[in-house]
């Protein structure tokens, strides 16, 4: 299990996300909470799963945890996707709150990104598509 912390205080709020990895099957699930926002939070999220992606091409990202996203966050995750992609793997998303769904949404980013409701499912998915 790998996982990391990173955090701060800017503006009187609590900036800090969590990322936790763990595999599930032949796909590494990381468990984020917390807000994913421009400055270390992103960055360091961005460090972990490219780290990941060297051992495992499949990964799933649980936003489940995640209570504020910002621009600079989906930009994370769209920089996510295509770093996978490039290396041959691929990035889903998983167990995101209704801000989360609607903010892709409003971007179009539904339409990129593979969306499930549980990351267990998502892992799985790897493996049907694959075939």
């Amino acid at each position: 299990m790998i996982g990391l912390r990173c955090g701060g205080l800017k503006w009187g709020f609590a900036m800090t996300l969590h990322a936790t990895a763990r595999t599930h099957g032949d796909a590494t699930i990381v468990e984020c909470s917390g807000r994913l926002v421009l400055g270390e939070e992103s960055a360091h999220l961005r460090e972990l799963v490219k780290g990941l992606l060297a051992t495992s091409k499949s990964v799933v990202l649980d936003l489940g945890g995640v209570t504020y996203i910002d621009s600079s966050g989906l930009g994370t995750l769209v920089g996510l996707y295509s770093t996978a992609q490039n290396a041959g793997g691929g990035i889903k998303l998983a167990h995101l709150s209704t801000r989360t769904r609607d903010m892709l949404q409003i971007t179009r980013l539904l339409t990129v990104f593979e969306v499930y409701d549980r990351a267990e499912d998502a892992a799985a998915s790897f493996k049907t598509s694959a075939r």
